[in-house]
């Protein structure tokens, strides 16, 4: 087995040229096909799918090259499309499941590869562990693309009006089109480019694209996270332009970024609970919630509130998905800002999401400060950051001893009253303030998250949490 080749909280990522080369795409794939033939799932096809990355839909073609050589229907995608859009293809297409040539919101020196089951969502712990061991059993088929198509083993398709038809049956765009609302876009120079103007255009409200082109070294920002850093340019366009509001996606577009009409960031944290409380108050959804550890308390107040049951589960949207299905979630979120809905797909949507929060607008005929507000008075005022540390790799037993053994009292003057060590460590305080320290399993980082009812005492939460690890 290539022991390069390791699946993280969401596929498989790595630098380009270095880990991430055609032969290990090339392995796999192979062990994908072997997966889907175990599965009996071969028969249906696999959809495959990329984004603006550096040579992503080069990388795409190998995958269609391998799948077709073991007699594997491809619905091959005509463009680079959101990951969400090629998730739903599975059920459009009732495939198999999805192959996705993506590094999501990495730097651009990194590309991906992203399995998705025939369930439309994240693949599991369970599918994860299936195609792990079966990278590098059996030998790496090949067949030339041009051949595959000729033999109908390769179709070229656009997924975006099934796409866009499903989306219209949760949220009513032509409402949206009449609003004559001012929208700025940033789609962070990924996949998401040109999908608001194509769902939106033709009435009075006005869609502003920016970072719509496709530049896979993403200009400006370090890497294509929709996180308040890379967002400078949205938050001036829209101050300056007076627009109502700013919407932004991450590479793929399964995670969503929110300015509001001032050119502030609305974290991810609190968009989560705009979320779920739309859903609830505004459009009377009722079903569980499920969530990261890492993220909102607010949405277990929401669940107090509404009777509604809320489920944790540890970091990454292959818990979540899976826990969404399981409970017949209406809502699954995790910190990073990826959402996902029921009536749709148990998969992180940026694009549905961001037309969720534009409904609530119009609905509430609110703007998002003001939305924000009605939430804070509903749950409580709730503030939030994450600080990202590294650190030489040799001396990760050392921090994680430091940081097990760490019982402290008190945390940002407040009683700590329980520890959890599921998925990281995490300190609950007496006013139902949190601080969570959390290793990457890939890499020598950590990370320390914080939600507290201050916006004073955040930083001071966060140089506690630093000062536990030790770093």
């Amino acid at each position: 087995m290539p022991t390069s080749i390791k699946f993280g909280t969401d596929g498989w990522r790595a630098a380009i040229g270095e880990e991430y080369t055609f032969p290990n795409v090339r392995i796999v794939t192979q062990a994908v096909a072997e997966y889907l033939k175990q599965e009996n799932l071969a028969s249906r096809g696999l959809v495959v799918g990329f984004d603006t990355r550096f040579g992503s839909e080069r990388f795409a073609a190998a995958v269609a090259e391998v799948l077709a050589a073991n007699g594997i229907h491809v619905y091959l995608t005509q463009k680079a499309t959101p990951t969400p859009v090629i998730s739903y293809a599975i059920l459009d297409k009732h495939a198999g499941g999805a192959s996705i040539i993506t590094a999501s919101h990495n730097p651009g020196t990194d590309n991906g590869y992203k399995y998705k089951p025939e369930y439309a969502g994240s693949a599991s712990p369970e599918v994860i562990g299936k195609l792990e061991a079966n990278l590098g059993a059996t030998e790496v088929k090949r067949m030339d693309l041009k051949d595959a198509e000729r033999q109908g083993l390769v179709e070229r398709f656009d997924g975006t009006p099934a796409y866009i038809k499903q989306v219209s049956t949760l949220v009513d765009l032509e409402q949206i089109k009449r609003a004559g609302l001012t929208i700025i876009v940033d789609s962070m120079y990924g996949a998401g480019a040109g999908y608001y103007p194509q769902m939106l255009d033709g009435g009075s409200t006005k869609i502003i694209p920016i970072n719509a082109e496709r530049n896979p070294i993403f200009p400006g920002i370090r890497a294509p996270e929709p996180l308040d850093a890379n967002l400078t340019k949205l938050k001036k366009v829209v101050k300056e332009s007076g627009a109502h509001v700013g919407i932004a996606f991450d590479g793929d577009a399964d995670r969503v970024g929110l300015v509001d009409e001032k050119g502030r960031f609305i974290n991810q944290l609190q968009v989560f609970g705009l979320l779920a409380y739309y859903l609830l108050e505004v459009r009377g959804w009722r079903g569980p919630i499920v969530k990261s550890l890492s993220t909102t308390s607010m949405v277990e107040r929401l669940g107090e509130l509404y009777k509604v049951a809320v489920h944790q589960t540890p970091v990454g949207f292959k818990h979540i998905g899976p826990k969404m299905i399981e409970e017949k979630a209406i809502i699954g979120g995790e910190e990073s800002g990826g959402f996902g809905f029921a009536n749709h797909i148990p998969e992180r949507d940026g694009v549905l999401a961001g037309l969720f929060l534009i409904d609530f607008m119009l609905k509430r005929n609110k703007t998002p400060s003001e939305l924000l507000q009605e939430l804070f008075d509903k749950v409580g005022p709730h503030y939030y950051d994450r600080l990202d540390m590294t650190y030489p790799a040799d001396q990760r037993p050392q921090i994680m001893q430091r940081v097990a053994d760490a019982r402290p009292e008190t945390l940002g003057d407040q009683k700590v009253v329980n520890i959890s060590t599921e998925g990281g460590y995490k300190y609950t305080l007496e006013d139902g303030s949190w601080l969570l320290i959390r290793f990457s399993g890939t890499e020598p980082l950590l990370r320390v998250y914080t939600e507290t009812h201050s916006q004073e005492v955040v930083q001071q939460m966060l140089s506690e949490g630093r000062a536990l690890t030790g770093i």
